[in-house]
């Protein structure tokens, strides 16, 4: 209800203070903390379970053994909650980027200049995917997570708000998983770790890793994230950043416009490069490997949850990208 003082006491107050407090604690283990106490709290709650179904069968007060099981998984819940907003979550109520960069992203525009955007998305991918060969794409994850951060150095010369200390950027304990149930990357809220699927096709990881970045730096709503994300690694002075950063966006924007005109989608597809075109392939390929049933039910939770946090659209969040790309080419005429 109250997006300016969540703004400014939350997200440009205590919580710089406790990400900072929480990189400082998580970031130095080799592996993800985070993961660890979820696999705790799996484990822990599924022993729960047991142990509410053998009292069940005991000689005692079911009604009572019920409503006390039912009030700690209660309270349980909602303390997790509660730590959920105190160390990250309140994040999706402030007014972010659009007041830092003084920018009004377009609820509504037009296909015409949907399609305007699509195109010169398309020119930059092209352009910049012709200025490397596969070879030059540095696979070594941790040489893609020291060049995100360099280009988060380089941004916040420009944008202050965009100073990244005390890294901590993990690769997930169950790493593989991120392919069967569609996510490439999260943000643990009480550890404040970036997690990184490092199994996803190598094109892809910068833009990712600058995502999952921006959101340990408080922007919460994915299409915030993202446009974070596209300020930060188009800085880059590596062209692979680049290109992985307007591989993506020029992903959102005409996927977008399919669903408006798909046959002005059809025909901007036609204008990639034979390059573009093969990495287009070999994603699609590598994602129909990973197709399983459970990975519709994870992406139907999550759904869910965007909804819950603000995010009304749910996953399309993401593709809202592009009225923050339009917004900021308006303003200063370059993407």
């Amino acid at each position: 209800m109250f997006p300016p003082a969540v703004e400014r006491f939350y997200s440009n107050g205590i919580y710089r203070y406790i990400s900072s407090f929480l990189r400082i604690v998580s970031g130095w283990l080799p592996f993800s903390i985070g993961d660890v106490l979820y696999t705790i709290a799996v484990i822990w709650f599924l022993f729960g379970v047991i142990k509410f179904i053998v009292k069940l069968f005991r000689p005692v007060n079911k009604k009572h053994h019920l409503l006390q099981s039912a009030f700690s998984l209660a309270s349980g819940f909602m303390w997790v909650y509660i730590l959920f907003h105190i160390l990250w979550g309140l994040n999706y109520d402030r007014e972010g980027i659009a007041r830092q960069l003084n920018l009004s992203p377009k609820k509504e525009y037009g296909t015409e200049e949907l399609n305007n955007l699509a195109k010169e998305l398309i020119l930059k991918t092209n352009q910049y995917r012709s200025l490397f060969t596969p070879g030059d794409i540095d696979t070594s994850y941790k040489n893609i997570r020291a060049e995100a951060i360099n280009a988060y150095d380089i941004s916040a010369k420009t944008y202050p708000f965009l100073s990244y200390r005390f890294q901590s950027i993990k690769v997930p304990v169950y790493n593989v998983l991120g392919n069967y149930l569609g996510y490439s990357g999260y943000l643990n809220p009480f550890t404040n770790e970036a997690q990184v699927n490092t199994r996803q096709p190598a094109f892809l990881l910068p833009f990712v890793v600058c995502h999952e970045i921006s959101h340990q730096l408080g922007y919460g709503t994915e299409d915030e994230a993202n446009f974070a994300g596209y300020i930060t690694a188009r800085n880059s002075p590596e062209n692979y950043f680049k290109y992985s950063t307007y591989f993506q966006l020029m992903r959102y924007a005409n996927n977008e416009l399919y669903y408006r005109d798909s046959t002005l989608a059809i025909a901007n597809e036609k204008l990639l490069d034979t390059l573009v075109k093969q990495d287009m392939q070999y994603l699609a390929d590598f994602f129909n490997r990973y197709k399983n049933p459970f990975e519709k039910y994870a992406a139907a939770i999550y759904n869910q949850y965007l909804k819950s946090n603000n995010q009304p659209q749910g996953l399309a969040t993401y593709n809202n990208v592009t009225a923050w790309l339009l917004a900021y080419k308006e303003k200063y005429k370059a993407l």
